[in-house]
């Protein structure tokens, strides 16, 4: 097992994924030339400032197994694929760069390369050993891929699963 890093390369340059600190450091942020990030926790960070010059969008989910990502998937891929086609340099990041944050990025993968959720994992894990999504992540990242990329509150497999959801939550009093 290799040192636990802040910051790690998905993309050379483009995409980076980590973790609160890493998001929190203007000294990481200048060094990788980092001009959006998307922080998928609701911890702050200085560059929800207007006055820092990045451009920000957050995703405020738990990581819990119940926590709805996948409604979020699409909007999330499109800001990392605008930052990238606009010249710039993306960091995704959660509290700790392991579970939520991977996930997305593991989705971005999937999107832009059409590739499976296990491939998109792999791939992750390859740059940032440490990842780890939880199961409900692991597993909406198989439906973004059934849904084709798009869930949506109108989209037939996403209204199913979160009606599932939705009753196995209110079956154990957390609905």
């Amino acid at each position: 097992m290799g040192y636990w890093k802040n910051v790690s390369a998905i993309i050379e340059g483009k995409l980076f994924l980590g973790n609160l600190t890493a998001a929190r450091s203007s000294r990481s942020l200048s060094e990788k030339r980092v001009t959006h990030i998307l922080s998928v926790c609701d911890e702050p960070i200085p560059a929800e400032l207007p006055e820092s010059g990045i451009h920000h969008k957050r995703i405020n989910v738990k990581d819990v197994d119940y926590a709805d990502l996948l409604i979020y998937l699409p909007s999330a891929v499109r800001f990392i694929d605008e930052g990238i086609r606009d010249g710039g340099v993306v960091l995704v990041h959660c509290v700790q760069g392991i579970s939520r944050s991977a996930a997305v990025v593991a989705a971005y993968l999937m999107w832009s390369r059409r590739i499976s959720a296990t491939q998109a994992l792999e791939l992750v894990r390859e740059a940032r050993e440490q990842i780890w999504p939880n199961p409900g992540f692991q597993e909406q990242l198989v439906l973004f891929e059934i849904c084709r990329y798009a869930p949506s509150v109108n989209e037939g497999i996403y209204v199913k699963w979160r009606m599932q959801l939705d009753r196995r939550l209110r079956a154990c009093g957390l609905a």
